[in-house]
């Protein structure tokens, strides 16, 4: 029994250190313009979606979705958000393509995760993404703000999709979403 043990132990510390010596000898693809490995991506996309859940807060966005709170977090989209996520005219970014992993475009495809999720990935941001983490530059009503425009792009006010036709040039439905 013993020798089994430290078989396994041995497999276990030959495949940390194989793995470790593969990373740090420069053999790991680290390129941005290349498509990742499937497993990778799914190992990445699992990782980040764990942490969320582990680290973010279950906040309650403190604003209300008036027409103002709105046309609000669109200003600030179109400042702060559109050059990576695409702009209010569904079109993708041009930079988009140049990330890795690419940024979602949030107008064409918005997020449905819960809003203390969008929050927390606007406040803190996703390490090795090019997410900033925008606490230090937004307020935290800001942030709320751009929260509270991507969890309710499905289900704008007419005011406020009147407003997005005639300062974006884009004509809104109830639903965002092609």
């Amino acid at each position: 029994m013993g020798k089994f043990t430290l078989g396994v132990i041995v497999t276990l510390l030959v495949l940390v250190l194989g793995g470790l010596g593969f990373t740090m000898l420069g053999f790991f693809p680290t390129a941005a313009n290349v498509e990742p490995p499937h497993i990778e991506s799914s190992l990445a996309t699992r990782a980040m979606d764990q942490s969320m859940e582990r680290h973010a807060p279950r906040v309650t966005n403190p604003l209300t979705p008036t027409d103002q709170n709105l046309e609000d977090g669109m200003k600030l989209y179109t400042m702060n958000c559109a050059l990576c996520h695409g702009g209010l005219d569904r079109k993708p970014s041009s930079l988009a393509a140049s990330f890795y992993p690419p940024p979602p475009n949030l107008i064409s495809n918005p997020p449905d995760d819960p809003e203390w999720h969008i929050f927390y990935t606007i406040r803190t941001g996703v390490r090795y993404t090019g997410m900033p983490a925008w606490d230090k530059t937004l307020s935290q009503q800001d942030m709320w703000k751009l929260t509270m425009l991507l969890s309710h792009l499905d289900k704008l006010p007419p005011a406020v999709q009147e407003y997005w036709k005639t300062n974006f040039g884009v004509a809104t439905t109830t639903s965002v979403v092609p």
